[in-house]
């Protein structure tokens, strides 16, 4: 057995006996998920992905585990932002909270299918044309820009999505959720329920995303058991990280900041080997982890002042008011 062939057969009993112990030990069907148990699921996830960096390091060597740690923490970073459109999906549908675990836990898996499908033809496109490469890297920068550009004031219509747009024309569709059935039957007829509906927007929103994060993946390494194994880490702690981040929302308003600089770097960082310039791994991994941490620490901070501007002009605001109107 190859060294590669013995990584990727413990990271697939890593994730089999992770996926029992979550979902057997940490969660139950039809269950609110509280905040301190997705604080203990995220931090399950999370240690098991750093664990799994100790021991590539351990058969891989230095450059290959630290190859996986910066796509992980790239993958696992752009992954907050898919969160909060996932949080939009599950209020427009009105989720109720017993069933959303179940339906994000199928969705996620759903997303994962899609990612290797997405991943395997990615390799094979590079492996036959190296210059596509080229392509990615001008696809991640012109993202990049976009997204620091882009002004999200209010929350988008999903009246108005495509995929959900295409849903109605294809299935019948209902919007109750049948008590958490899949399908249910209206005098007489076949309809799927809006459980159907939420799990299909999640993947395919998830399909969109990587669209981003599959070409910057590209960036950091081509090797195929990093750019595996990174992703699939990094969605299957999706699930946790949405309990944990669904009413902490609007306190990462300048996240996509952070995440845009690190898609126009990656981008650059792939463009420039044209000139035969390569960026080390480790500097890749400063720049991941400092745009992330810097975006999230000014995100909080700006939602902070706001709290207290927001505070101190009620106070303002009640000590004005005319006594006899209290």
């Amino acid at each position: 057995m190859t060294t590669d062939q013995l990584t990727y057969l413990v990271f697939g009993i890593v994730i089999v006996v992770a996926l029992a112990f979550d979902l057997g030990l940490l969660s139950k069907k039809n269950t609110h998920i509280s905040l301190r148990k997705a604080l203990f699921q995220t931090i399950f996830w999370v240690s098991l992905a750093l664990g799994f960096f100790g021991f590539m390091w351990y058969e891989e060597g230095k450059v290959v585990a630290l190859e996986y740690l910066s796509a992980y923490l790239m993958e696992w970073s752009l992954s907050i932002d898919n969160i909060f459109v996932f949080i939009l999906i599950f209020n427009f549908f009105a989720v109720k909270d017993k069933f959303i675990a179940r339906v994000l836990l199928i969705g996620i898996l759903m997303a994962i299918l899609f990612r290797v499908a997405f991943i395997t033809v990615g390799i094979e496109l590079v492996q036959r044309f190296g210059w596509i490469l080229y392509i990615f890297g001008g696809i991640l920068v012109y993202t990049g820009i976009s997204l620091f550009t882009a002004k999200h004031d209010e929350d988008p219509n999903l009246e108005d999505n495509r995929v959900y747009k295409m849903i109605k024309r294809v299935l019948p569709i209902t919007p109750l959720d049948g008590d958490g059935k899949w399908t249910m039957r209206i005098e007489g007829k076949k309809y799927y329920t809006s459980l159907t509906v939420v799990v299909i927007m999640l993947a395919t929103t998830d399909i969109i995303f990587a669209v981003d994060s599959i070409p910057a993946v590209f960036a950091i390494s081509q090797n195929h058991l990093v750019i595996y194994t990174s992703n699939i880490f990094a969605v299957l702690g999706l699930r946790s990280l949405f309990f944990l981040l669904k009413g902490a929302s609007s306190k990462f308003s300048h996240l996509q900041q952070g995440i845009a600089f690190v898609l126009i770097f990656i981008g650059l960082k792939m463009l420039v080997t044209f000139f035969d310039i390569h960026v080390p791994i480790a500097i890749s991994l400063l720049v991941i982890v400092m745009s992330v941490s810097l975006s999230i620490v000014y995100s909080i901070s700006v939602a902070r002042k706001n709290l207290e501007k927001e505070d101190k002009f009620l106070d303002e605001v009640g000590e004005n008011t005319p006594k006899d109107l209290h």
